[in-house]
C-alpha cells in the first residue's frame, strides 16, 4: 500500500526539520567528545537525557498525523528528537541521515507475563507492576523455549524503498541492521517468579534457580546465535541503553558499523533486584550467566538502577565491559574511587529532583556538582544520564531547567 501524499509531505517537512539540526557542525564535534569518552580519554563528562515521560509534554509539535501505522512511528521518533534538540538537547547527536527500523521478530522466551498494571496516570511511560508467578517448579522450566529471531525481509525492503522515496533530496535514508540485545536475564526470571518469590528461592532452592537461569541463558544463546546467522545485530546503533557508543573499535562514525554480528556490537546487562541482596549473591547467581553472555559481544554496558559500587570487583569481571551504571542508590564517592580509568562511570541522577512537588534549582546544581568533583578527584571517566523519568509533574520546563545547569557544570 502506497503512502497517502498528505502523510509524505508530512514526512518530507520533519525530514528537512531534522536534516536542517543534523547538518550543524556540534553534531560532529559531539561525536568526537563521545569517542574521546568511551576510549576512556575523557575530554569532560558527557550528559543526556532519555526515556521521557512524553505523555505529560503537552505540545503541538509532538501531535503526530501521519496516518500509516509504520511511519507515524518514524514521524513521532522525528518530532520528539526535534523537540528534545529545541529545549533539552545536553549532548544529543543527530546522525546526517533518516533511519528506518529493519522488522526483526524476537519471540522472548515463550513465557506470557501475568502482571496487574498500576498507572500514575493515562499513558504514563513507567507503571509500576505486580507479577503473578508462572514459573513455579522444576518441571515449568521447560516452558522456557529459545528465543527466536525472524527477520521479515520482504516487509523491510518494502518500507526501505518506500522511506527513500519519501525523503528523496531531503535526506541520506539508511536502514537499522537489526535488533540489541538485552541480557539482563535475571531481570525477565524476576517477572516469571514475582519479586519477592525470586528473592525466597535463592534462599530456599538456590539449586532451582541455578538451573532457571541456565536454561533462561541458553535460550538467550539461540537467539545470539540466529540473529548472527541472519546478520541482524545493529552494530550502527549510536546508543545503547540511553548512552552514546561511539567507539573506535565498533563505531567511529556516524553509521560505520564493523558489521551485522554480535562480535560488532554493543548489548546491556543488568540485574536490579539484586541492590538488596550481597555481593557474593551476585558472584554466584548473575557473574557465570552474564560473563557467557558477554563473550558474544564487543561491548557491554552494565547495570541500570542496581546499586554496584559495593560490587565493582565483581562487575569488573564481565568480559567486555565498558560502561557501568551509577544509580540513585550507589555511593557515589565508593563508586568513583573503585571504576579506575579504564571503565566509563555513567552516573544517574536521582530522577526525584524533577519529579516533587517543587523544583529546586540549586539542590541539583549541588548535586551534579559533587559527582562532576569526584570524577576530577579520582580522574575517571564520567557520563550523566537523566533517565527512568516518571514524572515532571506536567511540567517541562524542568527538564529544560536540569539540562541547562548540568550543561554549565560539566563545561564549567
Amino acid at each position: 500500500m502506497s503512502i497517502s501524499p498528505k502523510d509524505k509531505d508530512i514526512l518530507r517537512k520533519l525530514g528537512w526539520q531534522y536534516m536542517e539540526i543534523a547538518q550543524m557542525p556540534v553534531h560532529r564535534e559531539k561525536l568526537e567528545l563521545w569517542k574521546a569518552l568511551n576510549r576512556c580519554r575523557m575530554q569532560r563528562p558527557m550528559v543526556c537525557i532519555d526515556q521521557v515521560p512524553w505523555n505529560e509534554i503537552r505540545d503541538e509539535e509532538l501531535v503526530c498525523q501521519v496516518e500509516d501505522p509504520f511511519f507515524m512511528h518514524i514521524e513521532l521518533e522525528l518530532r520528539r528528537k526535534i523537540y528534545m534538540w529545541k529545549h533539552f538537547p545536553v549532548d544529543m547527536v543527530f546522525e546526517p541521515c533518516i533511519t528506518i527500523p529493519k522488522i526483526v521478530g524476537n519471540t522472548g522466551y515463550g513465557l506470557g507475563e501475568d502482571s496487574k498494571i498500576i498507572a500514575l496516570n493515562e499513558g504514563t511511560t513507567a507503571p509500576s507492576r505486580k507479577y503473578n508467578r508462572v514459573l513455579k517448579d522444576y518441571e515449568d522450566i521447560e516452558k522456557i523455549k529459545d528465543m527466536e529471531i525472524t527477520l521479515h525481509k520482504e516487509t523491510s525492503d518494502y518500507v526501505f524503498r518506500q522511506a527513500k522515496e519519501i525523503f528523496d533530496r531531503i535526506a541520506p535514508v539508511v536502514q537499522e541492521h537489526g535488533i540489541q540485545f538485552h541480557l539482563g536475564v535475571r531481570d525477565f526470571l524476576t517477572t516469571y517468579m514475582g519479586v519477592e518469590d525470586a528473592y525466597y528461592e535463592i534462599m530456599d532452592r538456590p539449586d532451582f534457580i541455578h538451573a532457571c537461569m541456565e536454561r533462561i541463558t541458553e535460550a538467550t544463546f539461540a537467539g545470539i546465535k540466529k540473529a548472527n546467522d541472519l546478520a541482524v545485530h545493529n552494530d550502527i546503533a549510536n546508543t545503547c541503553h540511553c548512552s552514546y557508543v561511539y567507539t573506535d573499535e565498533l563505531l567511529p562514525d556516524f553509521g560505520a558499523g564493523k558489521g551485522h554480528v554480535s562480535y560488532n556490537s554493543w548489548a546491556f546487562g543488568m540485574a536490579q533486584l539484586f541492590s538488596t541482596a550481597s555481593p557474593k549473591v551476585t558472584e554466584e547467581f548473575e557473574l557465570p550467566y552474564i560473563s557467557r553472555m558477554a563473550e558474544y559481544f564487543g561491548m557491554i554496558y552494565y547495570g541500570c538502577c542496581d546499586r554496584l559500587d559495593d560490587r565493582l570487583d565483581i562487575v569488573k569481571k564481565i568480559p567486555n565491559v565498558r560502561k557501568v551504571s551509577c544509580s540513585p542508590w550507589s555511593d557515589r564517592k565508593a563508586f568513583a574511587e573503585k571504576i579506575g580509568d579504564n571503565l566509563v562511570m555513567s552516573f544517574k541522577p536521582n530522577p526525584a529532583y524533577v519529579a516533587g512537588g517543587s523544583f529546586n534549582e540549586d539542590v541539583v546544581r549541588k548535586d551534579l556538582r559533587y559527582t562532576y568533583d569526584l570524577a576530577k578527584a579520582n580522574n575517571i571517566n564520567l557520563e550523566i544520564i537523566l533517565k527512568d523519568i516518571s514524572t515532571v509533574c506536567f511540567d517541562p520546563g524542568r527538564l529544560v531547567s536540569w539540562a541547562k545547569i548540568a550543561m554549565e557544570v560539566v563545561q564549567s
